[in-house]
């Protein structure tokens, strides 16, 4: 049906319910004369009279009850559901998936979704953690988490958390046998553990950094893993030196289950930040997740 056809449904029902021209007009934003010449055209078109006019009083005919009978609750249920939607934006509902590494899941996506849950009973999360990149909008994701420098252009980035750093770790049982490396380079002679991800191809080269100099590093040692948990356990069992973010081991280096090595070479760089499509239509669940993960340090 035309647009205009529809205006004029719209125009007969609240002059049939307001029995009143100049009622209906203010209702919705019209002048009266030109509410008379709508409902006179409608009226025109269907080749019946839909509504009585005195100098006193407006009220449907026959035809007119009819009609409004039939197309009512129609507009009524569409006014409805429009209602409805305000109780969503009020009470956020719906489901949210994201892609996350672990390391970014334990320290800034949990915290932050364990209140949002506990807030909005109609909200629920999905987090998958995997060790690789994954393509969002081909997964059906809504966002995903990754360092601010390796996150696609056509995205929209959000700060989600603060410079990071990383740290060189081993467990003193390991240095008690092992001069700890004064620089990147004498690492060759530690057993390193390596980390492999999907995304890189390959091993992880160690990146290092001190005063302008940048140095990356291909370490060698007994142990793979693609799991920086695994990683990390392994350091405190005293397998070799490993390579992580110092978020992810301060706790273990201030307790002294974790030396350091190496932390001048270690400069900041950006830290996480949640992206996602921009051509995204943010849902208020969604809405709500950005500003609670947003960071403001």
């Amino acid at each position: 049906m035309p647009r205009r056809n529809i205006n004029d449904l719209l125009a007969f029902r609240a002059v049939a319910r307001e029995r009143s021209f100049t009622r209906a007009a203010a209702r919705i934003g019209v002048s009266p004369s030109a509410l008379s010449h709508t409902i006179r055209g409608l009226e025109e078109r269907l080749g019946v009279r839909l509504l009585t006019r005195t100098t006193r009083s407006v009220a449907p005919t026959e035809a007119g009850e009819r009609f409004l009978a039939a197309i009512g609750p129609h507009f009524d249920g569409i006014e409805a559901e429009i209602a409805a939607l305000s109780e969503f934006r009020d009470k956020p509902a719906g489901t949210i998936r994201i892609t996350t590494g672990v390391d970014a899941a334990r320290t800034i996506l949990w915290p932050a979704v364990a209140r949002l849950l506990s807030e909005y009973p109609d909200v629920h999360v999905e987090l998958s953690v995997n060790a690789g990149f994954v393509d969002i909008v081909a997964e059906r994701f809504d966002a995903g988490v990754r360092l601010g420098e390796t996150v696609a252009q056509d995205m929209v980035a959000v700060r989600i958390g603060p410079d990071m750093r990383m740290a060189a770790v081993a467990s003193p049982s390991y240095f008690a046998v092992n001069k700890p490396p004064k620089t990147p380079h004498e690492l060759a002679g530690h057993n390193c553990i390596n980390l492999r991800f999907p995304t890189l191809g390959g091993l992880y080269a160690w990146e290092f950094e001190k005063a302008g100099r940048a140095v990356n590093v291909r370490v060698e040692g007994q142990l793979i893993v693609n799991d920086i948990e695994l990683a990390l356990q392994a350091a405190l069992d005293g397998s070799g030196i490993a390579y992580l973010p110092e978020d992810y081991v301060r706790s273990r280096i201030d307790d002294g289950r974790l030396t350091r090595v190496l932390a001048d070479w270690s400069p900041p760089f950006p830290g996480y930040h949640l992206y996602y499509p921009s051509r995204r239509h943010q849902s208020p669940a969604f809405a709500l997740l950005v500003e609670a993960l947003r960071y403001r340090g």
